[in-house]
């Protein structure tokens, strides 16, 4: 499709309504200052049991199977009656290929079903590709899709194709959510990750996620911090509320509390809810339960 000036300046042009001119070095002080200052109140029972209800329980390996998956399943199915005072993850995130069987064998309510699509991680196929991909895990029985930014177009400056793209895929999720990841890691300033946040939800994005896992650096808590205040910044201008979820790298209780403090103090409390933040990680959920429980549980 050939780019025209004018459609490339409707780009510039929602840019220039932001902040897009980030200093790296003042980014990483206010993060360090919410550090030090907010994680050590946050680190209660209550924020550890409101961050197991925000995670995405996530297998995405190479050797997954049926039956795996259908494992990976029924524990979710047994942490209802195996820890009936607490709320089960908010999501199971799946290759697409695997949506029927999460379908077919999830029986609790209020946990979503999410897959990976659009030639997940590295986003480097054809459209065409990307949206059949999509619209199949859909039908399969997918709630939520997450998909990864054309990063070489947005780096070379073509903002046309990377939301043309994030359009067409929100449009092959009908009322499905669409969660956006932006690969932070590859974006490589806070600069071009605010210029990336704010034209993924421009572009139709209900989420703005931080990285896939598969390239690092993975989420860090800068590139979190610009995620937050472009959303801030993108629902004072429409009234919009989109949601943030940090994936990859977070291996620690104290992963998620930074997250959490982050989201607190950009975002305030109407984000700290699972319809607006999420975490995508499967090593978590054994690390939360044992600090909330007090002993080491291996459940999933």
């Amino acid at each position: 499709m050939e780019k025209t000036e004018s459609t490339q300046n409707k780009y510039e042009a929602t840019l220039a309504k932001y902040n897009t001119r980030m200093n790296d070095a003042e980014v990483a002080a206010q993060v360090a200052k919410i550090v030090a200052e907010k994680v050590p109140a946050n680190n209660t029972p209550d924020v550890k049991k409101f961050l197991f209800n925000c995670i995405d329980l996530t297998t995405l390996r190479t050797e997954d199977s049926d039956e795996s998956v259908m494992k990976f399943t029924r524990k979710v199915n047994q942490f209802d009656n195996e820890f009936p005072d607490l709320k089960n993850v908010a999501a199971i995130c799946v290759y697409p290929n695997f949506a029927e069987i999460v379908r077919d064998t999830l029986e609790v309510e209020d946990v979503n079903i999410a897959c990976v699509s659009g030639g997940f991680p590295s986003s480097q196929t054809f459209i065409e590709v990307k949206v059949a991909e999509t619209a199949m895990a859909v039908m399969e029985g997918a709630d939520e899709i997450d998909i990864v930014i054309s990063v070489g177009k947005f780096l070379a400056g073509d903002y046309e194709t990377m939301c043309d793209e994030i359009q067409e895929l929100k449009a092959a999720c009908k009322e499905k959510h669409l969660k956006v990841i932006l690969e932070t890691g590859a974006l490589q300033t806070a600069s071009n990750i605010k210029k990336a946040s704010i034209l993924s939800m421009y572009a139709g994005a209900d989420f703005i996620k931080t990285s896939t896992g598969k390239q690092q650096p993975a989420a860090t808590p800068e590139a979190a911090y610009v995620m937050c205040q472009a959303i801030k910044e993108y629902h004072a201008l429409t009234g919009n509320k989109i949601g943030f979820k940090p994936a990859g790298g977070i291996n620690t209780v104290n992963d998620a509390l930074i997250y959490y403090s982050i989201v607190k103090e950009v975002l305030g409390e109407e984000w700290l809810n699972n319809s607006l933040f999420r975490l995508g990680t499967s090593r978590l959920a054994n690390l939360l339960l044992s600090e909330i429980k007090g002993e080491e549980i291996k459940f999933f």
